[in-house]
């Protein structure tokens, strides 16, 4: 490495840091993106083991419609990407009920309305209100310049759609909850099914408890340019990481940031493969890893920092199933995502709730022809494992994975007939496979409060040293956190 001083150094290449990368490469920045492992995407990553491909979490991604986000780097960027549109793109399956959720709304709602005695005029107001908030919110995902900082444009066009913006006002800072009590659809097992579940891999709690806005708002992921990459998401990433590159910035793999110091002008990185001059440093990383990367006393540490590691804290780990199956024969041959409750009355946690990513017949290079990969996923309160010890951790990581593998033969059981490989992962393993701080998925969780409103954009943790990733607005999902990463990318070079 050379003394010579960048205008940013991003650590981390998940999809914020891709993202941060990527736009300040695009403004012109000189930029080195640091990354631990020799691949990229984070939590968001493809990896191979054993000879096969993996996807490292198992999940949905948004945002590759040709006008949103991904879609439009996709196509003006040229990246070799290709997109599958599934559908359905999920099916929830329960000991009692099948739930195919498809690219059109309606059929779920239609789906639900279907069941014994549902209350159908109710379904119905709450979908209505449901799909008020996500029109009045998706447009910021869409189009990243409404999100902070503001331009005079971006507040004159938020100005013109002030009233869309009203049906938040009542509930912000109330639970999903509430909306269900006052509708009389807390009892109604289809619904609260289909919203915990979903709640539980896209706000990080149950639907009960969830801040109304973001979970009402987050309902419409699966129709929001959801869709399947190719060979896996880490195709996007590697293709991402390809234009930071092509663009003039510098991708070090396997170059593990070791600390961070604050020197006169900016930053000093220093790394396994050498020392780093920033005027700004951006951290793709939870506040837990940036506390650890900056080595100060607790006091000396900047409160928002600290209370962010706390809220992450109170969040979740990821208990992981990777297997690889011989394909039934009536398969259909495209990718697929099931999500499994054994016990609907049950916490949807600790292998009571699953999420399954499968591989399809054209992901070639992931299986040997006629087999599929999936990943397998279910969450453990951190707090659960946290100041055990490791035989401890080991026995409740191993009763997890026993009940995942229960559920998956009682709910899926055609996936199952044919396993051919097994490898498991801990949360530890799985912050070996993604360098995620004790194995953390998710960032804050989304609970109920008015605490997520009093940070909406990008600001300096300290200064020319800021945060990006799922713990920082806007939050959960990779669309999320490149969008944020596009946001600090513009404070940075307005600066």
């Amino acid at each position: 490495m050379t003394n010579t001083w960048y205008d940013a150094v991003v650590v981390g290449s998940g999809f914020g840091g891709l993202a941060t990368a990527l736009e300040l490469t695009r403004r012109g920045a000189r930029v080195a993106l640091c990354e631990t492992l020799n691949y990229p995407g984070g939590c968001a990553s493809t990896f191979r083991r054993h000879g096969y491909s993996f996807e490292a979490g198992a999940t949905l991604f948004s945002g590759l419609d040709e006008g949103q986000l991904f879609g439009r780097w996709v196509r003006q960027l040229g990246l070799d990407v290709t997109v599958d549109w599934l559908d359905p793109m999920v099916e929830l399956r329960t000991p009692g009920m099948r739930l195919e959720v498809y690219r059109d709304r309606q059929r779920l709602v239609d789906q639900l309305c279907a069941f014994p005695e549902a209350p159908a005029d109710a379904l119905r107001d709450f979908f209505t209100l449901q799909r008020q908030v996500a029109q009045a919110l998706w447009p910021l995902f869409e189009d990243p310049s409404l999100l902070p900082p503001l331009d005079v444009r971006a507040l004159l066009r938020h100005a013109s759609r002030a009233l869309r913006y009203t049906p938040l006002v009542r509930w912000m800072g109330r639970p999903l909850g509430s909306i269900l009590e006052r509708l009389g659809l807390l009892r109604f097992t289809p619904l609260r099914t289909y919203l915990d579940a979903l709640c539980q891999i896209t706000v990080q709690c149950a639907a009960a408890e969830a801040e109304a806005p973001f979970a009402l708002a987050a309902m419409d992921y699966y129709w929001r340019g959801t869709g399947h990459v190719r060979g896996g998401i880490g195709r996007l990433a590697s293709a991402l990481a390809g234009a930071v590159t092509a663009g003039g910035g510098e991708v070090l793999y396997a170059n593990r940031v070791k600390s961070l110091e604050a020197v006169p002008g900016g930053w000093k990185v220093s790394a396994r493969r050498g020392e780093l001059l920033a005027r700004h440093v951006v951290a793709n990383v939870l506040p837990q890893g940036l506390m650890r990367l900056l080595g100060l006393p607790p006091e000396r540490l900047p409160a928002r920092l600290r209370e962010l590691a706390g809220r992450v804290a109170d969040g979740w780990g990821a208990v992981m199933l990777y297997l690889v199956v011989r394909a039934p024969g009536d398969a259909s041959p495209g990718a697929h995502h099931l999500e499994l409750v054994q016990n609907e009355q049950a916490a949807f946690v600790e292998g009571n709730h699953l999420f399954a990513s499968l591989s399809g017949e054209a992901d070639t290079g992931r299986a040997p022809p006629g087999h599929r990969t999936l990943t397998v996923s279910t969450h453990v309160p951190l707090r659960a494992l946290t100041g055990r010890p490791e035989e401890e951790q080991a026995r409740i990581v191993s009763t997890i994975q026993e009940r995942m593998r229960q559920g998956l033969r009682r709910l899926a059981p055609e996936w199952m007939e044919n396993l051919q490989h097994e490898m498991t992962a801990s949360p530890r393993t799985f912050e070996r496979f993604t360098q995620r701080e004790a194995g953390a998925v998710g960032g804050v969780p989304r609970r109920a409060g008015l605490y997520h409103y009093r940070s909406l954009g990008p600001r300096p943790v300290m200064n020319g040293l800021w945060l990006v990733g799922d713990s920082v607005f806007p939050g959960q999902s990779t669309l999320a956190t490149a969008l944020g990463g596009v946001r600090t990318a513009a404070s940075i070079t307005r600066g």
